[in-house]
């Protein structure tokens, strides 16, 4: 692992604890909406805010922002904690949910109310927006903008109380509808929703709005520094105005950093959502998906992510990084990991017409690096399997693998030359006849032959057939658009495949491999019979024709 970051966030908060501003180590959250499934966007926020409070003596408190009970389920907060423990993170007894200060939140925004700055627009949600102005034009006062104290204060107990339907009221700031910050045109503070919450049940019909609530619980969880993406600079002003305006002893800084974006993917949890809705993958964990929950189906090791996320770095800016650098983090961390073994794909059938015997017993290493890790057995019969890819019946030049004649070794094994190849009648390769040379056995090659290639190879004895998903990008261009979601959805994105895998691979409790000169591939969480890709041998993507 390279040396620590030390990025503009860890600049500051050296700079404030030389200041002496952070007495008590530094405290941070990480708070996701229990709407859908954590991406690896969200992967970037939580090795920082968890990152950077372990560096400096803190904690991070993992605060669900569960405030829209239209869209949140415990499903989603279930995945989330599972998400940030594989992740290899822990937050302690810090598990708080916004839904936990809804007391507190209620009576903050009546404080508001009696000091005559928040007042409830009877406005319709069109109304509201259309009043709010553009860039270039100051919002418009809302006819209910002086209602008195008092009967703000009725109707705010009146919408608690479930008088009014959903979008009678809304309670709004009343700061500046002239302000050249949009956010600051009199935001709205509450909403009615006439829907069971999953952790308060009935309790509540109105809610808080983000802006109100995550600046609110930030004081009251003592964060020292609260880090966020760079889509919320403009709201910092409401967050510092809420703070300066209600009784709360404590006034933690707003800190964004740019957030993640990665080509050939989307990072939209609302267009996620509508990938899995729509059926074009099989869920949140579709190892296409850039959940964590569908990169760890697919084979990523945590250890992968954060490195990514290290080398991605924390920056300003915000920018794409290439699908080339998470991949490229991803063989890394296997390539250490991951056993060997073999797998043969899109079998081609090879009888070996000069064997006769009952079965030959070759050793492979498990890891070519790493002895401890021991060997496994492979058999050497009369007829195996071989990748159709490795046979060309009229080669190009320097080919070197198998054709009509030539001559290759197979991976641990011994040397076989083509010496008939059966067709069908459209003339299609079905089946090839070799003959093997056995003084060329690999480790105890006697023979003086000089093969030019090395094959993977599965004996068709004890081979075991299993189904294979060879699964790749999900998205045609490196910057999907949400208007052509579906026409840019790579049609390869995935590919079933009836493989022959060697036996010890299929006997063993490990979960990773590199199936040699193939990829790096998984045993399926839910399907251990059956494998999938989890990244290439090295970057030769290319958008299908």
């Amino acid at each position: 692992m390279s040396d620590q970051p030390n990025d503009f966030i860890r600049q500051r908060i050296k700079q404030d604890i030389a200041d002496g501003t952070v007495s008590g180590g530094v405290v941070t959250r990480f708070p996701p909406e229990p709407n859908g499934y954590l991406h690896i966007g969200h992967a970037k926020s939580i090795c920082l805010n968890f990152g950077v409070a372990e560096e400096f003596g803190g904690y991070t408190y993992l605060r669900f922002d569960d405030t829209n009970p239209l869209k949140e389920s415990d499903e989603y907060v279930d995945a989330i904690q599972a998400d940030v423990a594989w992740l290899g993170f822990h937050w302690g007894d810090h598990l708080t949910f916004a839904s936990d200060y809804f007391d507190q939140l209620y009576e903050f925004a009546v404080q508001l109310i009696e000091q005559g700055k928040a007042y409830v627009c009877s406005l319709s949600g069109e109304e509201i927006r259309v009043g709010r102005g553009t860039l270039t034009e100051p919002g418009t006062d809302s006819p209910y903008r002086d209602r008195p104290v008092s009967e703000n204060l009725d109707l705010f107990e009146r919408m608690r109380s479930g008088e009014f339907p959903d979008g009678a009221h809304v309670l709004r700031a009343h700061i500046d509808m002239a302000s050249p910050n949009i956010n600051m045109r009199d935001p709205v503070l509450y909403r009615i929703r006439h829907a069971p919450h999953q952790r308060t049940g009935d309790a509540w019909v109105i809610y808080p709005m983000y802006d109100f609530t995550h600046c609110i619980c930030d004081a009251l969880e003592g964060i020292t520094h609260s880090l966020c993406t760079l889509e919320f600079e403009d709201h910092r002003p409401l967050y510092d105005w809420v703070l300066d305006n209600i009784n709360v002893n404590f006034h933690p800084p707003q800190i964004e950093f740019s957030r993640l974006g990665l080509e050939y993917t989307v990072m939209s949890k609302r267009l996620l959502n509508q990938l899995v809705d729509e059926g074009s993958v099989s869920g949140w964990d579709d190892p296409r998906m850039p959940t964590l929950a569908g990169l760890r189906r697919r084979g990523v090791t945590p250890g992968a992510i954060r490195e990514f996320c290290r080398r991605v770095g924390v920056t300003k800016q915000d920018n794409v990084v290439e699908m080339n650098l998470l991949e490229f983090c991803v063989r890394q961390d296997l390539e250490a990991t991951a056993c060997r073994g073999m797998a043969v794909l899109d079998p081609l059938k090879v009888v070996i017409t000069n064997y006769d015997g009952a079965g030959e017993t070759l050793e492979a290493p498990w890891h070519p690096q790493n002895a401890e890790l021991g060997v496994r057995e492979l058999t050497f019969a009369r007829e195996l399997f071989i990748e159709r890819a490795d046979f060309e019946l009229e080669p190009p030049r320097k080919y070197k693998r198998l054709s009509p004649g030539a001559m290759v070794r197979l991976r641990y094994g011994f040397i076989i030359r083509c010496d008939e190849v059966i067709t069908d009648d459209q003339g299609a390769v079905m089946e090839l006849r070799c003959s093997y040379f056995p003084d060329s056995r690999s480790g105890s090659d006697t023979s003086g032959l000089k093969p030019k290639g090395v094959i993977h190879w599965v004996s068709a004895e004890d081979g075991k057939p299993t189904e294979v998903r060879v699964y790749d990008r999900l998205f045609q261009t490196p910057n999907p658009g949400a208007a052509s979601l579906a026409d840019d959805l790579n049609p390869k994105s995935l590919v079933l495949r009836q493989a022959v895998v060697e036996p010890a691979v299929m006997a063993s409790d490990e979960r990773r491999f590199q199936f040699e000169r193939l990829g790096y591939f998984c045993k399926d969480d839910e399907r251990p019979d059956a494998f999938n890709r989890t990244v290439t041998l090295r970057d030769s993507w290319r958008p299908p024709a």
